[in-house]
């Protein structure tokens, strides 16, 4: 039986937390940054949970967890 590969891609925009659940950034971080206030760029800072409906399939990117 061959070794899954990770997702490179998934695997340096996902975090692992340590109950197993996947974190993501928001989206729209890198643009128009100076016509964003300051309180809604702070707001990007936070990662969020992945949605329960896409868990699945981006597990099967990652095989191995992300480090």
């Amino acid at each position: 039986m061959p070794k899954q590969k990770t997702h490179k891609g998934a695997a340096a925009r996902l975090g692992l937390t340590g109950t197993g659940k996947l974190m993501r950034r928001k989206s729209h971080v890198n643009n128009y940054r100076r016509k964003k206030n300051r309180r809604s760029k702070k707001d990007f800072d936070e990662m969020l949970v992945v949605d329960k409906t896409m868990v699945k399939k981006l597990k099967k990117l990652l095989p191995y967890g992300v480090k």
